[in-house]
């Protein structure tokens, strides 16, 4: 058996802050990077690593190339932002495995955390996960818009604080808005909505509003979208500075 490995890394959300010691030393002891080229490209790596770069919906391929590479005796370190298990590579290996070849599944595969967006995002912004949340994709590329529409429903109605990841991009520009509008049948229309983008990096920005008043205008593929539930609270401050977000930890009416 070949004494190669794959090691699926969380980059987190862009600052190197937030890279933990122990991605760090995971990309140290890789032979090969493999992921989407922005990703790939904030690695720090010696001239020796060999960079395998993809395209953005190349995950299966991207995946199948990293497990043959590993096969080869490389140590193959698969990167995604934030946290590779959210949205990110992690689910992708591991399909690659489950369709592919017996000997895949006697690889050295591990998956290390990172900092995920919605992590990075809430602490920017206070405590708004302090409650019930989820996490939920707006994009339609793996999954039928009406699930989209049908979950979000759902977690509104159910009290769930709300992040939206892949709120909206040049190939998507009108989801975002339909989900604020689905969303605004269900919803009293004065929780708070932040839109946080580029959280950890130079051009990171904040905005807040509410669900009733959101527009879809104001984010993009770097924005994480956060919407609040009837426990999320805005905290004024006297100095004018941005308020704080932070959602109750008891839920009314529970004893």
């Amino acid at each position: 058996m070949s004494s190669g490995s794959v090691v699926i890394v969380g980059l987190g959300p862009g600052s190197p802050q937030q890279l933990t010691p122990q991605a760090q030393e995971a990309l140290a002891r890789a032979t090969d990077l493999v992921g989407y080229a922005p990703y790939v490209r904030r690695v720090e790596a010696g001239p020796e690593v060999v960079r395998h770069i993809s395209d953005n919906r190349e995950e299966i391929a991207r995946a199948r190339h990293a497990l043959e590479l590993a096969l080869n005796g490389r140590h193959v370190a698969v990167v995604s932002g934030g946290d590779a298990g959210v949205f990110g590579m992690a689910s992708a290996v591991f399909e690659a495995v489950e369709n592919g070849p017996q000997i895949w599944r006697a690889l050295d595969i591990q998956v290390i955390p990172g900092v995920s967006a919605v992590l990075a995002a809430s602490a920017r912004l206070g405590a708004p996960l302090g409650g019930d949340f989820c996490v939920i994709s707006l994009s339609d590329n793996l999954k039928p818009w009406p699930v989209v529409l049908e979950r979000l429903r759902l977690a509104a109605q159910a009290g769930f604080v709300i992040a939206l990841y892949n709120p909206r991009s040049h190939a998507r520009p009108w989801q975002l808005g339909a989900a604020f509008e689905h969303l605004r049948q269900t919803m009293h229309g004065d929780e708070p909505v932040a839109f946080a983008r580029a959280i950890g990096r130079p051009d990171e920005a904040v905005r807040l509003s509410t669900i009733a008043q959101a527009s879809a205008e104001w984010a993009d593929m770097s924005t994480l979208v956060l919407i609040g539930c009837p426990a999320t609270r805005v905290l004024t401050r006297p100095t004018g500075e941005e308020p704080w977000l932070y959602t109750a930890r008891k839920v009314e009416g529970a004893h």
